[in-house]
């Protein structure tokens, strides 16, 4: 049976209700990144969470439409528990739902063991390997994302937000007729997620809110609450937030990129190197030769949906080859022109759909692989990307990209057995259960002519 160190509990409750706040949305990220949880009244906040909070294991298996895939300790073995103990660091007031916190939980077997299928302990238990080598790891996330109206004359029921083109990189009313985009921002910006922009993207309805950087499970952390938000506060308006990859034919992908950098325990910035090559040190180029080289293994986790590979193509400005370049943005891994403190790569690889602990997990993972083997980054792309003879093509499909996973041994070791097994079970059922449904564009290629 799990026993928590309780002492922080009470003095938590006490705050809350001196701030009014009588109700903690106790929260946490399933393998999809939805975050599954479950209200609890603040007056009775300590006793109720002091033993954890069950739940059904299962909600690791459970898909979009609500069925359950039989993973490991779940549907087979009679859906068994797993407790949920809120981390109170993350307590955090939520600006538009008054009287309201939200806080992450941490996922635990019921003999207290961490339940190692739980994406925040995945990113943790990685870290931790940076840690034991004196390394910091740093994230900024980028997430994109469209917003959506209801539409009748939709098949979807639902259209494009403020229709128009030319948009890209605007802010105001011109592509935001709503300022539905400003309101959100100086909300998420009270919501301790350290965002610091945001405007229109390069497609119409399709939007970026720009997040800091900071040490690698925070920045999960926020990323996560970020998604959450975004389409918390979509529906309040009556509108529809989504991080699908390419939910459009006729327009571009929503990507999900992430700047990375490593410091020491000094805070020195170990990607620097005046002396370098481009300004640049062995570390950063041993992390980029991890990444080209697991890259195939990583987009399972940073590209997970069947949608996520009709992103990727040629002049997309999304990937399709494994490749890096300086300041590039037709290549997977693009180095910033900044030097010094702010030198750091720019992973273009994952689109919006990614679990942002898996993404941040993965990308972490594959880079430390290149610092312990020392692998050698091949040159630069240099000019325009999307040319095959010169660098390999990615995964065109989940289902390769989920074989690249299991076949890579090495890089699923650090992601942990329990979940790579967990993972590839609950994708594959994701693929099956897609090749046995009837689609409108076979409906449309077949029907008059056939």
């Amino acid at each position: 049976m799990a026993h928590f160190d309780t002492t922080g509990l009470e003095p938590a409750q006490e705050q809350l209700t001196a701030d009014g706040i009588d109700v903690v949305r106790l929260g946490y990220a399933d393998i999809i990144g939805t975050d599954r949880g479950r209200d609890v009244l603040v007056n009775r906040f300590a006793r109720t969470v002091g033993a954890g909070v069950a739940f059904c294991r299962s909600v690791y298996g459970t898909t979009p439409r609500g069925g359950v895939v039989d993973i490991d300790g779940g549907l087979s073995d009679g859906l068994p528990d797993i407790q949920a103990f809120p981390d109170l660091a993350t307590l955090q007031a939520v600006p538009w739902e008054p009287g309201v916190a939200h806080c992450i939980a941490d996922l635990y077997n019921p003999d207290g063991t961490p339940s190692q299928e739980s994406p925040r302990y995945v990113l943790r238990q990685v870290c931790e390997k940076y840690a034991e080598l004196g390394y910091r790891p740093v994230v900024g996330p980028e997430l994109e994302f469209y917003l959506l109206e209801e539409s009748p004359t939709s098949d979807s029921g639902w259209k494009r937000y403020g229709e128009g083109t030319g948009n890209v990189y605007t802010s105001g009313l011109k592509g935001d007729p709503q300022n539905v985009l400003l309101s959100a921002l100086r909300l998420l910006g009270n919501y301790g997620l350290e965002v610091i922009s945001a405007n229109h993207e390069f497609s119409s309805g399709q939007f970026e809110i720009n997040l800091w950087h900071g040490e690698a499970l925070d920045a999960a952390d926020r990323a996560h609450r970020f998604k959450i938000a975004v389409k918390e506060l979509a529906r309040q308006q009556g509108h529809l937030a989504t991080f699908m990859p390419k939910p459009f034919n006729d327009e571009g992908g929503s990507g999900y990129h992430l700047h990375f950098s490593i410091w020491s325990e000094e805070e020195q910035a170990l990607f620097d190197d005046p002396d370098g090559a481009d300004g640049l040190s062995d570390l950063l180029r041993h992390a980029v030769g991890g990444i080209l080289e697991h890259a195939p293994a990583l987009a399972a986790v940073s590209n997970p949906t069947i949608n996520s590979y009709k992103r990727f193509g040629p002049d997309t400005l999304a990937p399709w080859l494994i490749d890096w370049g300086m300041d590039n943005r037709s290549a997977m891994v693009r180095i910033p022109p900044e030097r010094g403190r702010a030198s750091r790569m720019e992973l273009r690889l994952g689109d919006a759909s990614a679990n942002s602990y898996l993404a941040i997990a993965g990308m972490l993972a594959a880079a430390l692989l290149g610092i312990q083997n020392k692998t050698e980054a091949p040159e630069p792309l240099v000019g325009y990307g999307y040319d095959v003879s010169r660098s390999a093509k990615l995964p065109q499909t989940l289902g390769q990209a989920l074989d690249a996973l299991e076949a890579d041994t090495e890089f699923a070791a650090l992601l942990g057995e329990p979940f790579v097994k967990t993972f590839l079970s609950y994708k594959r059922d994701e693929i099956e259960r897609f090749n046995t449904w009837i689609t409108d564009w076979e409906f449309h290629e077949y029907t008059y002519h056939i």
